[in-house]
């Protein structure tokens, strides 16, 4: 389990684990979490810690506060009005949002308040979401001058082209229940059942074998990107390789046997 040494107060990320979930909270509330350079940098360094860690089976990241996310820290960006900045600033983003899709543990947002422009491609780019039925969600940045182009990469990876480019076109908000419909969340519920959902959702998924869930999750982002022969023929070899693993072994002989699963890890 992580126990940072420091106040809690001064970290830009909190860290807590409990059974195999490690919770990750952006803890910028009074600036309701906007994704300075050091918040990334710190949530960088806590998925890297993280990935590696055989004894981290579910990642959530949370938000303090009032909201999860707002995006990008605009007054950080304002200060620092130069291109070199803003690559740095973008690229380091985008290797973040990445690091999510390729770390072996399942990612679930905890969504509640607002999340926006860059907050709500960090939603986009969990594996999963839970919302909190009065959470909002909206690429805002074209209400600035600025069209949100990263987050619609993931954005469109979500919903369909013309549900993606309204909210990226116009800036407006949508709803959890629209976001629920239109596929950037999972799930939607109040406020006081919103970490119990979580919860049930990450104990569904520590219930299986690791070494599963780490193959098709690589094996899921991959094939997106490849035609439908070529996704085929790949998703046939995981398949096979992981048929060959300890786990899938047993798994089936559980189900034959009726008893529960006994995962390897191997």
């Amino acid at each position: 389990m992580n126990t940072p040494m420091s106040n809690p107060d001064d970290l830009y990320v909190v860290r807590a684990d409990h059974d195999g979930i490690a919770t990750l909270t952006l803890n910028r509330a009074s600036q309701f979490n906007a994704l300075s350079q050091a918040m990334i940098g710190a949530l960088q360094a806590e998925l890297d810690a993280i990935a590696p860690d055989p004894a981290v089976r579910v990642v959530v990241i949370a938000g303090a506060g009032k909201a999860f996310c707002a995006g990008h820290d605009l007054k950080e960006m304002r200060a620092n009005h130069h291109k070199t900045f803003m690559q740095d600033l973008f690229g380091r983003c985008g290797k973040m949002m990445m690091t999510l899709t390729q770390m072996p543990q399942p990612v679930i947002a905890r969504v509640h308040g607002i999340a926006t422009a860059a907050g709500c491609q960090l939603v986009s780019m969990c594996d999963l979401a839970v919302a909190v039925d009065s959470a909002r969600f909206a690429t805002s940045g074209i209400n600035v001058g600025l069209f949100c182009a990263t987050p619609g990469v993931g954005l469109s990876r979500n919903l369909g082209r013309k549900q993606a480019l309204e909210m990226l076109l116009t800036g407006d908000f949508i709803d959890a229940r629209t976001a629920l419909q239109q596929g950037l969340v999972n799930r939607v519920v109040a406020a006081d059942a919103l970490d119990a959902e979580v919860d049930k959702l990450a104990r569904s998924i520590i219930a299986k074998s690791s070494v599963a869930i780490g193959m098709g999750k690589q094996m899921f982002y991959k094939q997106l990107e490849m035609g439908l022969e070529a996704a085929y023929q790949y998703a046939s070899e995981v398949m096979a390789c992981n048929m060959m693993t300890d786990d899938a072994g047993e798994g089936i002989d559980a189900f034959i046997g009726k008893r529960k699963a006994d995962w390897k890890g191997r």
